[in-house]
């Protein structure tokens, strides 16, 4: 224990600095590789503590490598801070009000997740230096998680290969670390181009993409029928070829989002996809251009590591929440929808059973959250976890309830929870980081069980052949 004491007292000193970066990266509220000065205030930050910085990494040139000792054991640790298109929203205000109307906003914490590595990464250097511990640390900045899988562009191109020990962290509104799961997922743009004319005067003469689109839209609807239980499609008319109802539009696109448990069904399904677009392009004389843009893999966890992140989670339970910090929550808490709170519900009656009704009036979930479900979203940092034993883990940042990517969530952003959610994260991750620095038969427990799990084929690839990180 007396390492951890030291490793917590350190990142407590150093707290207010992390705040800091949290709340500006939280202001700065940048998209998908545009994170410019999100990715510069912390790579200067890191090189300004002693650690040897690169920035731009493998095509993306928000991401950056902070780096500290030489040699092996690798440990590592990840970052984000890309924010979300049209969550633009005051802070600490609950109730909905945009600073911009339609501008980004965090309402995925990002600002928290990519701040919580560096105040672990402070300590960790202090302890390497201090006690002479050998091996290389590092925080690996990774831009675009969201829409664009950043990390599967770093994976492809070799950025985890010589890395011995991965983590990461996400706020939430509970505390575990996750088991393996998470939908792998593929992104794809539909375009259709068709022929303009009259709609009255020459409709025969038009061949319509909107057509074609809402054509392959009820034809991936079929499809739901027809795919396995735990895959999911989703899509959003990106361009409608115009506003004149009097015209056969030209040109419309659909985007789709395609998910499933593993890398090899979102392929398989993926093409049944594709094949509904080929279909409706028949149907109405049209052509269809089909672009994968991002790919997301499904999520393997590394046991050794989350035992090790586990135990440390539940020693610094509960938190010391002050009256304030509860109240804080609990105007957040009385601010969700009727949906959010059905939601809520049942996650509570997962945890609970019959005494659900209690975990439902908190305002704040301060345990560790033993049965969290399967978690059904989707995660670039899957990508990684087949590349090098890896493990992520939630801490309560918000109140519960909230929900995800929401205005509720860029609200408490920069809040008391927020920053004791995410000091709670690099406090486990320091501690973590250090036993295996230490621990020689610890990280090849952690190797060992990676190979065995993650097998001989490795890391799927699942990006197109010549795909290159960009904006879209």
């Amino acid at each position: 224990m007396d390492y951890e004491k030291e490793l917590y007292s350190y990142i407590e000193s150093r707290k207010e600095e992390v705040y800091d970066i949290s709340d500006k990266v939280w202001e700065y509220a940048e998209p998908r590789f545009q994170e410019y000065k999100s990715a510069k205030l912390e790579a200067d930050f890191l090189e300004a503590n002693g650690f040897k910085v690169t920035r731009g990494l493998c095509g993306e040139d928000t991401a950056y490598l902070a780096e500290f000792g030489s040699g092996h054991p690798v440990v590592a640790m990840l970052g984000e801070y890309d924010a979300l298109s049209g969550l633009s929203q005051e802070a600490d205000v609950a109730e909905k009000k945009p600073i911009v109307e339609g501008e980004q906003g965090h309402g995925c914490g990002h600002n928290l997740l990519g701040a919580g590595p560096i105040a672990s990464a402070l300590a960790v250097k202090d302890y390497m230096e201090r006690h002479g511990t050998k091996g290389t640390l590092r925080v690996y900045g990774c831009p675009a998680e969201e829409n664009a899988g950043g990390k599967e562009f770093l994976a492809r191109d070799g950025a985890f290969d010589d890395v011995d020990i991965c983590m990461s962290w996400h706020p939430g509104t509970t505390n575990f670390a996750v088991d393996s799961g998470c939908l792998a997922n593929f992104r794809k743009f539909y375009t259709f181009h068709g022929l303009s004319s009259h709609a009255a005067g020459a409709p025969h003469l038009g061949r319509s993409a909107l057509d074609a689109v809402e054509l392959m839209d009820v034809g991936v609807n079929y499809l739901r029928e027809h795919m396995i239980d735990e895959a999911r499609i989703h899509y959003a008319i990106t361009n409608t070829g115009g506003t004149a109802p009097n015209v056969v539009q030209s040109e419309a696109q659909v985007l789709y989002a395609i998910r499933a448990p593993k890398v090899t069904d979102v392929m398989e399904l993926a093409e049944r996809v594709d094949n509904c677009a080929k279909g409706a392009a028949l149907m109405t004389g049209t052509e269809v251009d089909i672009k994968h843009v991002a790919a997301y893999s499904d999520y393997v966890a590394n046991d050794v590591i989350k035992e090790v992140v586990k135990k440390h989670m539940q020693e610094l339970l509960p938190l010391d929440y002050t009256e304030e910090e509860v109240a804080y929550a609990q105007k957040f808490h009385e601010a969700i929808t009727e949906l959010d709170k059905i939601n809520l519900k049942k996650v509570a009656e997962r945890e609970a059973g019959k005494d659900w009704a209690k975990l439902v009036d908190m305002p704040l979930w301060n345990f560790y959250q033993k049965n969290p479900g399967k978690q059904t979203g989707s995660n670039d940092a899957g990508a990684v976890s087949y590349k090098c034993p890896f493990v992520f883990f939630f801490t309560v940042t918000s109140a519960s309830g909230t929900p995800g990517h929401s205005w509720q969530n860029v609200a408490q952003g920069k809040g008391p929870v927020a920053h004791k959610g995410m000091l709670f994260a690099a406090k486990v991750m320091a501690a973590t980081c250090v036993d295996f620095f230490e621990d020689p038969e610890l990280v090849k427990a952690a190797k060992d069980e990676w190979n065995e799990v993650v097998g001989p084929d490795g890391y799927p690839d699942p990006l197109p052949k010549g795909s290159k990180p960009e904006i879209w």
